[in-house]
């Protein structure tokens, strides 16, 4: 079916390759396409409670035949990119999209992939797959148990969601309109520069170095995202120590320039990457050390930074600029005050994080061993 464009965005929704990879199950509410047909192409091409959908083509072989089932009563649409299954009668539909996810299927569903650069699977090679069903029983009972879990995963996932917008407003609103020391990095301490003089050969062994990512994805520096680089016994390069702040030079986009991560570890003998610079606090009675890490993650912050991005294509961040401009330094108390609130907020979602991860790795045990 290739309906006109001007027939999207009204009538019934139109089930897209997206709504079957992106859900854990396809319902009518979840389906942003929508598209008015014919009475012909509403009988061809009507998807009813239980259908089966597959992803016909795709750019990776890993995703060729990728499946979902729809589960709502209203009548939705699906076009030339899916296959439809049938026989609903034989099959309970959770546990047959859990079947189809599950790692032994799913290779035998690759192998029927043909092409390339760009990979497609038919009925006729769907049909070819075999696979072992157990009776509608325990289909049934396997089904809500992964479906649960499932659940259980979603839960927890706007648990983190709603407690890293916590962590935001809270953070945001300790620096809204707050008095303290106008100040510059300048001030504070001094900039030092990332390895210099090194080519990719250097990279994979050696000594360890802090990575761009590193200080990208992180407010603190995560010791265990560390990378490995060759520098000689002679070479004069900057090592990093406990309460420096990391700083990106540069990105794509200006939003993304100067992001700012803390290290608050004790090994002092950490590289940093090329493509970020330090700034070593020279008077501690002044900074807190866990503190930075929120202050460089506030939006407040964030607004300083942006117009030192310069750059058309790319931004870079004026460095020297950077270290001269002022912004509002909290005394050091309410500083102590901030950390150990957000401090509190953030260990409170690494176990939410781990929680997810515990959940997420059953469901995988589960998809290995109950379908064998």
């Amino acid at each position: 079916m290739n309906p006109e464009a001007n027939r999207f965005g009204k009538g019934i929704k139109f089930i897209s390759v997206s709504d079957i990879l992106n859900n854990d199950y396809i319902d009518y509410d979840r389906i942003i396409m929508a598209v008015t047909p014919s009475k012909k192409e509403l009988e061809e091409f009507g998807v009813k409670r239980g259908d089966i959908l597959f992803q016909r083509s795709s750019e990776t072989l890993e995703d060729v035949g990728r499946a979902n089932v729809y589960m709502d009563d209203r009548i939705a649409l699906f076009g030339g990119f899916v296959i439809r299954g049938k026989k609903k009668s034989e099959y309970e539909p959770y546990f047959m999209r859990y079947a189809l996810s599950a790692p032994i299927n799913r290779k035998k569903i690759i192998v029927k992939g043909a092409g390339a650069q760009h990979f497609n699977i038919g009925q006729d090679g769907l049909s070819k797959v075999l696979m072992n069903i157990p009776d509608i029983d325990e289909q049934t009972k396997i089904g809500h148990l992964l479906r649960l879990i499932d659940e259980r995963i979603t839960t927890q996932n706007k648990i983190i969601d709603n407690l890293q917008s916590l962590i935001k407003g809270l953070n945001d609103s300790f620096h809204d309109n707050q008095q303290g020391e106008a100040i510059s990095f300048g001030e504070l301490g001094h900039s030092y520069s990332g390895l210099s003089g090194k080519s990719g050969d250097d990279f994979g062994q050696g000594s360890p170095y802090i990575t761009y990512l590193n200080v990208f994805q992180n407010n603190v520096i995560d010791e265990e995202q560390i990378g490995l680089v060759n520098v000689d016994a002679n070479e004069s390069q900057n090592t990093i120590s406990y309460g420096d702040i990391l700083f990106t030079l540069s990105s794509e986009t200006p939003e993304e320039t100067g992001i700012g991560s803390v290290y608050l570890g004790q090994s002092g003998k950490y590289y940093l990457n090329s493509f970020c610079f330090g700034v070593r606090i020279n008077h501690p009675q002044k900074v807190y050390p866990p503190y930075l890490a929120h202050l460089v993650s506030s939006s407040q912050f964030r607004k300083f930074v942006y117009p030192l991005a310069q750059g058309s294509t790319r931004f870079n961040l004026q460095k020297n600029d950077f270290m001269k401009k002022k912004f509002m330094l909290l005394p050091i108390e309410k500083q102590k005050e901030i950390a150990k609130t957000l401090n509190t907020l953030h260990n409170k979602l690494s176990v939410e994080y781990k929680l997810l991860d515990l959940y997420s790795i059953q469901k995988a045990h589960l998809l290995r061993s109950m379908f064998i």
